[in-house]
């Protein structure tokens, strides 16, 4: 694209293209090439101020990488987190990002994603069973992105958001990120999680050549945009609101993440056990709240817990470093919190290493390394 500047005589720039800049005024877009009456290939950094120039008009063409996210609005949380990973990606112009929050009033929602999964570069698949279960993701926009990956058009990058079926999906063949296919949600550190993803898309963009107009189309895009023609319509991608939640929501996070521990521990005790001689390990479920885990070496009982619903608080999920029915004592608690964002898990703080911003995974390690450390000092 070629866009066209006004220049005072001090080579003040007075006008802007609508859309190139972003609501700090940095340019959102690339430049590759500045031409001028005066002044032939004077190249400059996105970053950097414009030259002055003696003149009035001055063409710059630019290329950026789109990138279009397909997600399900179940994982718009997630989404957000991510996009702002994105970021400095989008600060150093190598790419710009498109899901269908941008859609304005007025426009039709079909065809604005239709346009985007037919000419974006970059295709981000956030995948989880919602989007798994989702016909519009999946026979849609999943479909057209990888006929487009296939065909050389498209780079499409399966983002492994929440644990699911998906290998044996279209895309299950694709080298998936975080890497090894490590949902998202099941990293302590999410941030590390989307920090991988973030890496992937720098890759992949700059696997992509930026093209160049032809003299032509940057004349006729120049015409476009001195005669008022609209590039794109600006807008700020700064449109999340704080959220609200319920006690519904918060009771929902409490007992899936109990659900969680209890997979994360029986899962764990198996492993184990397969991979010491001599250890031999028990799980049990007591009830619907409440389960136990032992550890055995040589017959003999190394280390035992109770995890349970309850303890401190009623959003409490608390570990006890013995087996137990009772509920009135424990050796650290787990609470639901939540900021404007999402909820999480922080503990009581009974113990080290603890945290104030649990994910399920993030969890589940914490009372996990307190079975384990007992039998890893014998």
């Amino acid at each position: 694209m070629v866009y066209e500047f006004d220049f005072d005589r001090r080579g003040k720039r007075v006008t802007n293209p609508p859309g190139l800049l972003n609501n700090d005024g940095e340019a959102r877009l690339k430049i590759v090439r500045v031409n001028s009456r005066k002044n032939r290939g004077l190249p400059f950094a996105p970053d950097r101020t414009i030259p002055r120039i003696d003149g009035r008009f001055v063409a710059c063409e630019v290329h950026l990488v789109s990138v279009f996210f397909s997600y399900s609005h179940a994982d718009e949380v997630l989404r957000d987190q991510l996009e702002r990973q994105l970021s400095l990606l989008k600060r150093q112009s190598v790419i710009d990002v498109w899901h269908d929050r941008r859609i304005g009033a007025g426009q039709e929602f079909a065809a604005e994603i239709d346009q985007h999964i037919e000419t974006d570069d970059i295709i981000l698949l956030l995948v989880s069973a919602d989007f798994l279960a989702s016909d519009y993701c999946y026979d849609i926009e999943m479909k057209r992105a990888m006929e487009r990956h296939e065909a050389g058009e498209a780079i499409v990058i399966p983002v492994i958001l929440r644990a699911c079926d998906w290998h044996g999906a279209p895309f299950g063949k694709l080298n998936a990120t975080p890497p090894d296919g490590k949902p998202i949600t099941q990293y302590p550190d999410r941030d590390q999680a989307m920090l991988e993803v973030a890496k992937a898309v720098r890759t992949a963009a700059n696997r992509l050549k930026p093209t160049t107009a032809s003299g032509e189309a940057a004349r006729t895009a120049a015409q476009s945009s001195s005669s008022g023609t609209r590039v794109s319509i600006p807008r700020s991608s700064n449109l999340r609101l704080a959220k609200e939640f319920t006690d519904r929501d918060r009771d929902r996070f409490k007992h899936d993440s109990f659900e969680y521990m209890a997979r994360f521990f029986e899962n764990s005790l198996q492993e184990l056990e397969c991979r010491n001689p001599g250890i031999e390990t028990g799980f049990r479920r007591v009830d619907a709240n409440r389960f136990t885990a032992a550890v055995y070496k040589n017959g003999r009982a190394v280390s035992r817990c109770t995890v349970f619903i309850g303890g401190i608080g009623a959003d409490g999920i608390a570990y006890l470093a013995s087996e137990s029915t009772e509920s009135n004592t424990m050796n650290e608690s787990l609470f639901v919190q939540s900021d404007q964002h999402d909820l999480h898990l922080k503990s009581l703080g009974m113990q080290r290493g603890g945290g104030d911003h649990l994910s399920q995974e993030g969890a589940a390690e914490y009372y996990w390394s307190m079975l384990i450390e007992h039998m890893q000092e014998i």
